[in-house]
Order: structure tokens, then sequence, then C-alpha cells
């Protein structure tokens, strides 16, 4: 068994490149070279998957970095694969970093008959011999509760006010921080306090799920650089019909700041076609083609943020002081 145990990071295939930035930053932070720990992650002809690592991790500190983002089922099944692999191996202490929590929409029962399948995730993750997990901007704080294993909970939002400073620092004064609905309107309290900006609500009402009747503007937008800030965009088609709604309003721009950019189906064509001027999203999924490709959608790293909350868990000190702009400010400058 190694003296001094050192961090030591394996990916998965949800987010490669995120994994490889993780590990730059960490040696940066350390002085010396952190790499992600040699292995595979396959596939058999029928899809099952294998995995095999080709480093000793006996006694290690492990840390493995994977979105559970789509395909979410195979992503989930690599990071429990992994997990076991670690175990019987007998590493030390395994952490799953997952910078997107897949099936966290799926917190509670909406109606007879449906599953809480965050929970049953939960288990599934604890059973498999993970002891901490570390994600981003949980679709409901309370998920953490799933867990009997501790759970870091990071945020996007000082990132997301780092980054907003910047763009808008010469028209600040006309900011103004949108909820896309009354559920979320502690998330985009949060980052209206770190700017200092009003904070206005887009108050939405369906008639059946999946599809908006209704949207209502609560507070005064009129003459205001909007910014609709949420966890998760998914389809887009409630955000963009917000940004509608907005300008309608009389707002004269309307950004977005999503942690989560799901991107799936036609949401890349219809934020390149809607009225908003830009979308910021983290690279906690993996951006694709088309997503890099669209001229108003921007990818901030969380790379930064993920490499020192990983060195906070492995050397015991706090994890929660990432959360104030004085200790992260001085990781992200010259970034943002």
């Amino acid at each position: 068994m190694p003296t001094v145990v050192e961090p030591k990071l394996i990916s998965g295939n949800a987010n490669l490149p995120l994994a490889r930035a993780i590990a730059r930053r960490m040696s940066l932070y350390r002085g010396m070279s952190v790499g992600l720990v040699d292995a595979r992650v396959e596939r058999f002809n029928d899809q099952e998957i294998f995995v095999e690592v080709f480093e000793n991790v006996r006694g290690e500190d492990m840390f493995i970095l994977q979105s559970t983002s789509n395909p979410a089922n195979d992503n989930l099944m690599e990071l429990l694969i992994m997990s076991d692999a670690l175990r019987r191996s007998s590493a030390a202490r395994i952490t799953a970093v997952i910078p997107y929590f897949g099936y966290a929409r799926q917190d509670r029962r909406t109606k007879a008959r449906t599953p809480i399948t965050a929970k049953l995730v939960a288990n599934m993750i604890a059973e498999a011999g993970i002891e901490r997990v570390l994600t981003m901007d949980l679709h409901a704080a309370q998920i953490q509760g799933f867990f009997d294993i501790p759970v870091d909970n990071l945020y996007a939002s000082p990132i997301f006010a780092i980054d907003i400073l910047s763009q808008f620092k010469d028209t600040l004064g006309d900011v103004m921080v949108v909820s896309p609905d009354v559920g979320g309107v502690a998330r985009a309290r949060e980052l209206a306090k770190r700017i200092n900006a009003p904070l206005s609500i887009v108050d939405k009402r369906r008639e059946k799920p999946g599809e908006v009747a209704e949207m209502t503007v609560i507070g005064d937008v009129s003459g205001k650089r909007c910014i609709i800030v949420d966890d998760i965009c998914d389809t887009a088609g409630t955000l963009c019909k917000a940004a509608e709604v907005l300008k309608d309003h009389g707002a004269t721009e309307v950004h977005a700041y999503i942690t989560h950019g799901v991107l799936s189906g036609p949401a890349v064509e219809r934020i390149s076609n809607s009225v908003m001027k830009s979308l910021v999203v983290t690279d906690s999924i993996e951006a694709t083609a088309a997503t890099q490709a669209a001229p108003n959608i921007r990818v901030v790293p969380t790379a930064p943020m993920f490499a020192q909350a990983i060195l906070n868990i492995w050397n015991g000190t706090s994890v929660s002081s990432l959360f104030e702009t004085e200790t992260l400010g001085p990781i992200y400058e010259g970034i943002l």
C-alpha cells in the first residue's frame, strides 16, 4: 500500500472531454501529473458492458467520473459496473463524480402507480459500493435525502455569476434574473443575490403534461436584459416560449443560463431560431456537434470547480467553500 494515497480518477464514456479537463486542472493544482487510470469500458456484441482496469488500485482513493446523460441507462450501468470492478480490486474508497444526475426529474409520485426512480438509482449506486457522491445542481435538493451515503451537491450559480459579471459588466443596472417557473424561484433568487439584480417569475399553466397553455410574467421586465436561469433544458420548448413572452412584455434582450444542457430532439434548432440572444450551459453533459455549431449557444467549463471539489474531498477540507465567489473567483480567473 502506498505511503501517501493520491486521488485517482477513472472515467466512463459519458463525458471524456470533461474527465480529461478535470485531470488537467488537478495536475495544475497539485503541481504534479494527474491522469485517468488506464482502463477499458467496452461493449460485447450483444451490448453488455465490460470493464477492465489495467492499473493497481488496491488501497487507493478512487473517483469515478461519469454523467448519467443520454444514453442514460448505458451510462448508469457503466458507473455501477466500474464501481463493482474497483470494489473487487480492493480500492480503499470509491466516490462517484456525477456532474449530471439522470432520473432526477422522477423524484416523486406525480400520479398513481408511478415510480420514484431517483430513489431507485440512489439505492443502486450505494449497493454498487460507492461511498460518496459528488454532483451538480440536482433537480431537487431533497434528492440528497434519497441516499444513505454522503452527497455533495455543487451549484453552477457561482460560475454563472462570474460569467454574468464579466459579460454584462457595462449594463448590470439593466439586468433582471428570471425564473421560468415558480418551482425554480430559489435557484433564480440565489443568482440574483450574487449579481445584485432584481427577480422576476414566468408563471406557466399546463393543461396537459408537456404542453404549456398560458404564461404570465410576474414583475416588470420592460427595458430589462432578462436572464432566465434553470437547471435543465431538455427540448427547449418552454424556454423558447418564455423568451417570447418576456420580449412581448418589453424585455430588450433575453439570455438563458442553464446548468445541464440535455438539448434533446429539436432543442438546438428551436434555440437557434428563437428570440434568445444567447444560451449558456455547462459542460456537465458533453456538447453535441449541433450544440457546438449553434451561433447562440455557449458552454462554460465546470472542470475547475470539480477538480477543486475532488481535492477537497480527498484531503478532508470544505466543499461548501466553493459556493463562495471569493473562493471560486481565483480558480476561474482568466477562464471566464
